[in-house]
């Protein structure tokens, strides 16, 4: 839940031109043109089509975080990311649905040349104190130990910060609301809080006083005395996230620790 809470606080609420309103040949041109992070969210976006789609084929239910076909398949939706042309006259789902398609032939005639051959034990192997160690399984294991971390020390992340925001008086519930409409917005607010956290003595004093600077802040930024009240609560969040020990938070806003310090040099 708390995850949730904060996907939709630090973004979520987008403005009309965002992805949600974008064609996905739009998007996967822009993907196409370098765009890494908008990869891996269109992916993990349309991952239930892509279970619809090798569900279909497979003419059974597919789960995703066990069955080999859905990983197949969503190799084959990359795929088609790679490999799609507007030129084509094509919409890019249809075009996507044939890669995987063909990539899902080419799996089973594969699995059917070798049913019963090649068991899984084939890669069995044995440690150095003649422990019988399957590699794939060991592999698949860390994977799925490294995922599961993650997502406990983001969830640790969140509830620290929000017991840091209950001594200014401030409910993580409530940045739901507090968060900005549109994506310029959300981004002046962003340098705003970042300017807040990159000087100390204001920090010390928003941390001792438990509010926030408005007076020393409106020496540095060119906004409105109106817009940091209106604003406090998110401001404040975002400060103490670039301020504190939440490299997962960090990351989710996007800031990188050289874009900060090259953005502190232009200030």
């Amino acid at each position: 839940m708390l995850l949730v809470l904060f996907k939709r606080f630090l973004g979520k609420r987008q403005s009309p031109d965002t992805e949600e309103q974008r064609t996905p040949e739009e998007i996967v041109l822009q993907i196409q043109a370098g765009d890494i992070r908008l990869r891996n969210q269109f992916i993990t976006d349309y991952q239930p089509y892509v279970a619809k789609v090798t569900s279909r084929f497979c003419k059974r239910y597919v789960d995703p975080s066990r069955d080999d076909e859905f990983s197949i398949a969503l190799g084959a939706f990359n795929e088609a990311i790679n490999q799609f042309s507007a030129q084509a006259g094509r919409s890019f789902l249809g075009f996507s649905e044939q890669v995987i398609r063909r990539r899902l032939i080419d799996y089973v005639r594969k699995e059917q040349r070798f049913s019963g051959q090649v068991p899984y034990s084939t890669f069995d192997v044995e440690d150095e104190e003649n422990n019988t160690v399957n590699p794939i399984e060991v592999h698949q294991a860390i994977e799925q130990f490294e995922k599961q971390k993650g997502i406990d020390e983001r969830r640790s992340e969140i509830v620290d910060l929000s017991r840091c925001l209950s001594e200014f008086g401030i409910r993580f519930e409530e940045l739901v609301d507090a968060s900005p409409k549109h994506d310029d917005s959300r981004q002046s607010l962003l340098f705003i809080a970042r300017q807040l956290s990159a000087h100390p003595e204001l920090m010390r004093t928003m941390l001792q006083k438990r509010m926030l600077p408005i007076k020393e802040l409106l020496a540095l930024v060119d906004v409105s005395r109106k817009t940091l009240e209106r604003n406090r609560k998110f401001i404040i969040a975002v400060a103490l996230i670039f301020n504190g020990p939440y490299p997962y938070l960090k990351d989710y806003l996007q800031i990188r620790d050289d874009e900060e310090e090259g953005r502190d040099a232009r200030a």
